[in-house]
């Protein structure tokens, strides 16, 4: 087939429903995916995996057990960054759950692989220097599961201030000089001496019965939450939001203000009642046991990154609103991105790609027997080095040539999918 029909086939049927409730939404998505090769390739997951099950179909290092790990499942070199966890400590980690599912290990690793590739060539360097990228994260993961299976769970530590240096040590920096006070009087005014949430572009008030209904749904969600937190749970306010990130077009997102745990109004809290959608690689992976275990999207989602983080967001939740499975988290002050502009001499590189290859270990290592739920009933990380076995050689090689070959792809595909978006072949009439 024709690897432009191809992406289109694909597109379709991802987002055609969507694309037609809101077409407006996926022009700006369609844009942002339009402007280069990585910003492509972060929109485009469901084409990864149409790919990976498809002309890249590959079962090297994979067996029954290792097929049936929880994955994140959009695991790009962006998707990581910092959070405040139950404890207090800012803690550097993946990030955005929304694709996570059960599927095959690999498909995480070969999937930041090659987004490792594209930001490498972005970067122009060379072929030599996106291998040595690949292959020190490969490294790094491979030495950090080792670790894990010899020393237990209690092996799997945090990436804290304490514990990273450079580029990623100043990026939980950053996140430190971050307070509630500046995210509270960027995002709401005081009215008659309290906080409202203020105007911006893309946010408008409810109505009264709007609002009812997401004060229903936040009383369900209370019901998720492991420990309700210690504060008084007042809904002081609600608008909303409609997505603007390249993975959210479409999807209404509620924010909700509340009182905080004094009457002080620097102690007020934000969160987001998102609508989950369906993620990309779910459409690849047919098992009935992990399809039936989840009540819905926001209850996967809420799920998974539980499973995922070992000290998950204690506002970190779920509900249904109009029967509709949402996520709800807290719209946090502390959260950093990894910017991968402040990434550009090969030392940075070197230190950023091990630590994350760290991370993604323990990422695979917390979601199993010893976690609190039941989908994943073993220890993954015994599962994925027995089936590495002393191959390490072998195994890397493997992630390196992947990266290299699906890099040459995602940048042809690019420009594949900026004629089909200009032509109007995606959105007719853009």
């Amino acid at each position: 087939m024709d690897r432009s029909q191809h992406i289109l086939d694909v597109f379709v049927t991802e987002f055609g429903p969507s694309i037609a409730r809101d077409p407006a939404a996926f022009r700006r998505k369609f844009r942002k995916m339009a402007a280069s090769p990585f910003a492509f390739y972060r929109g485009s997951a469901c084409l990864f995996y149409a790919d990976l099950t498809g002309g890249f179909a590959d079962d090297a290092y994979l067996d029954k057990p290792t097929s049936r790990v929880w994955i994140h499942g959009d695991l790009h070199a962006e998707n990581f960054g910092t959070y405040m966890n139950a404890s207090g400590e800012l803690v550097f980690n993946v990030n955005d759950f929304d694709e996570a599912y059960v599927g095959p290990y690999i498909w995480d690793l070969k999937r930041l692989a090659a987004s490792l590739a594209l930001i490498g060539y972005a970067k122009a360097l060379s072929d030599d220097a996106i291998s040595a990228l690949v292959r020190r994260f490969a490294e790094a993961y491979l030495s950090e599961l080792h670790a894990i299976v010899h020393g237990g769970d209690d092996a799997i530590g945090s990436l804290t201030l304490a514990t990273t240096s450079g580029v990623l040590h100043h990026v939980l920096q950053r996140a430190r000089l971050n307070t509630r006070v500046a995210l509270l009087d960027l995002e709401t005014t005081i009215e008659n001496y309290d906080r409202r949430f203020g105007v911006m572009e893309g946010r408008v008030a409810v109505g009264e019965a709007v609002r009812r209904r997401v004060e229903a749904a936040f009383a369900d969600y209370l019901t998720t939450l492991p420990q309700i937190p210690g504060i008084a749970l007042e809904i002081k306010d609600v608008a909303l939001r409609t997505g603007v990130g390249i993975g959210s077009a479409g999807l209404p997102s509620y924010n909700l203000l509340l009182e905080g745990h004094t009457q002080a109004l620097e102690n007020d809290v934000i969160l987001y009642m998102k609508q989950a959608q369906t993620p990309a690689v779910a459409r690849h992976i047919d098992d009935e046991r992990v399809r039936s275990y989840f009540r819905h999207q926001g209850h996967r989602t809420a799920e998974s990154q539980r499973a995922l983080q070992a000290y998950a967001d204690p506002w970190l939740g779920h509900t249904e609103l109009d029967g509709v499975g949402q996520l709800v988290a807290e719209v946090s002050p502390y959260s950093a991105d990894l910017d991968w502009d402040d990434v550009n001499e090969p030392e940075e590189f070197a230190g950023v790609v091990r630590h994350l290859g760290v991370a993604v270990a323990r990422m695979h290592s917390v979601a199993d027997d010893e976690s609190a739920h039941d989908l994943v009933d073993f220890s993954t990380e015994d599962a994925i080095f027995g089936v590495i076995g002393d191959d390490h050689d072998g195994f890397i090689r493997v992630l390196v040539d992947f990266a290299h070959v699906y890099g040459v792809r995602a940048r042809a595909d690019h420009q594949l999918f900026v004629d089909l978006f200009r032509n109007e072949r995606l959105i007719p009439g853009l």
